[in-house]
């Protein structure tokens, strides 16, 4: 059976729906003044028409746009390929930098340095050693460029994400790894059925926001030689003096980003209210 609400409670309702709707007017107002006083100063400006010839011609905006879009699925493919191996490559790191024992020195030693020295070093760097450097030696079965620039990118990212989940692991609390023990699992078990579990699901908004760095810092494949998104722009812009192409990257990879800044907001605000359930 259920009870209706009383006459205080729809009043209290009625009063959060009208403060609701004030707020979702009001920032409609201020954001349309906002944007208003943005355009009028932007266009009204003495180089504005120079800029919109060089920056947003639509003619050239049309003419390579298709090649742009072919150069963005090679970003989409290295975007997958590389966060898979830098979550799995993040994740091993993690778990050999928190095995205990005066025996794992070396192993922990070697992981923080791993850690500490492409943590370090920038992007640009250890694609241009992998890409440029490795092909150097001339050894049998080197593998493209694509290859090489992807592997760069899987390591640097690797390192950040093996920070991610190093703190995710230390966060669970040394009681229920003692109680697991007690209970007759082994490390392996324990770190797999009780630590694990509970330290991705702590981290999860923070890899997600790695992953969408990652879906800018793919880009930088081009730096390779592979014609992605980037290149694609880069060859229209040689083509035709105009820096319209590169626009048009910029706004392909932000539609692409727009799905994964959502779904890691949306974790993050289900983390937060999934901690704060009950105060």
């Amino acid at each position: 059976m259920t009870h209706a609400p009383s006459a205080r409670q729809q009043e209290r309702i009625a009063f959060r729906r009208r403060q609701a709707i004030r707020s979702v007017l009001l920032a409609a107002l201020s954001t349309a003044v906002v944007g208003t006083l943005l355009a009028v100063g932007i266009t009204g400006s003495p180089g504005w028409p120079r800029v919109r010839q060089s920056f947003f011609d639509p003619d050239v905006a049309r003419k390579f746009l298709p090649d742009i879009l072919t150069g963005l699925w090679l970003n989409l493919q290295l975007l997958v390929f590389c966060a898979v191996l830098a979550l799995a490559l993040g994740l091993l790191i993690a778990v050999l930098r928190t095995m205990r024992g005066a025996v794992f020195f070396p192993v922990r030693a070697l992981a923080t340095g791993y850690t500490y020295t492409f943590r370090g070093l920038p992007l640009i760097i250890v694609i241009y050693l992998f890409a440029f450097g490795i092909p150097g030696l001339r050894l049998q079965g080197t593998p493209d460029v694509l290859v090489l620039g992807g592997a760069a990118i899987v390591i640097t990212y690797g390192a950040y994400l093996a920070e991610v989940f190093r703190a995710g692991i230390e966060s669970v609390h040394p009681s229920q790894v003692a109680a697991a023990r007690s209970l007759g699992l082994g490390y392996r078990a324990t770190m797999r059925h009780v630590v694990l579990p509970q330290a991705v699901r702590r981290v999860t908004p923070a890899l997600l926001n790695d992953v969408v760095a990652l879906q800018k810092d793919v880009g930088l494949i081009s730096l390779a030689g592979p014609i992605d998104a980037i290149r694609a722009a880069q060859i229209g812009v040689a083509q035709s003096a105009n820096f319209t192409p590169y626009i048009v990257a910029g706004v392909l990879f932000v539609l692409l980003a727009l799905p994964l800044i959502a779904v890691t907001d949306w974790v993050t605000l289900r983390a937060a209210r999934r901690q704060n359930a009950g105060t």
